[in-house]
């Protein structure tokens, strides 16, 4: 089984900070139907009108996450937490970005939760992965179409190096609608309490293979959690 640890360095720095961890196998992504389309709309419509007259540091675990990244060295403000990236564009009323199941469950499990989200493919990631902080020439391709500088940001990190982050994802593990055996990994910060761990997962859990079939298990259980 693939290990999942958090460097020393992070738990020093952001005691409490955790990795939910989930493995799917055998799924089916496809272009998002109509009907899920809806859901989501409507959740957003909702979103936007609770949070008509406040701003996106309101909504929960945007502040939070603020605060751990300036915790590790980093600029909130330069390096958004994709979590805030998601609620901004809501919130200003910019459109939904339609990738296909995967990444829009993905994104909009992200929004409910208020926690940063990846999603990526697990047959394009080689080892153990660690979160850490990134090294001195460190880069990968970025989703966003940049090339990203790791060093002294916050990533997920195989035997080939970062691949991931709570900002922005790598190209070299991304999810397209052919990927069959996903990781799913939630960053969930020390205060997160509007559902346990197990809650919080579960439910991902249960909206992602209900949209997406497959099977949902790591290690002979359903998720993990990493401390």
């Amino acid at each position: 089984m693939r290990n999942y640890t958090i460097d020393e360095e992070i738990r020093a720095k952001t005691p409490g900070l955790k990795l939910g961890i989930l493995h799917y196998d055998n799924v089916a992504l496809s272009p998002t139907p109509v009907m899920l389309k809806g859901r989501i709309n409507l959740f957003l419509e909702n979103m936007r009108y609770d949070y008509s007259e406040k701003s996106a540091s309101d909504v929960p675990g945007i502040a939070e996450w603020r605060r751990i990244f300036k915790a590790l060295g980093m600029d909130p403000s330069r390096y958004r937490p994709s979590s805030e990236a998601l609620v901004r564009r809501v919130l200003q009323n910019k459109p939904f970005h339609w990738i296909h199941t995967g990444v829009d469950v993905n994104n909009f499990l992200s929004l409910q939760f208020g926690l940063p989200a990846g999603l990526y493919n697990r047959d394009r990631i080689e080892g153990d992965v660690t979160l850490r902080l990134g090294q001195s020439g460190e880069t990968y391709e970025g989703l966003n179409g940049r090339e990203i500088s790791c060093e002294g940001k916050l990533v997920l990190a195989d035997t080939q190096g970062p691949f991931g982050s709570p900002f922005v994802d790598s190209v070299r593990t991304s999810v397209t609608e052919e990927a069959t055996h996903l990781l799913h990994v939630f960053f969930i910060y020390p205060e997160f309490n509007r559902w346990t761990d197990e809650q919080l997962l579960r439910s991902v859990k249960e909206m992602f293979t209900h949209v997406n079939g497959g099977t949902c298990e790591i290690g002979g259980q359903p998720f993990l959690v990493v401390t």
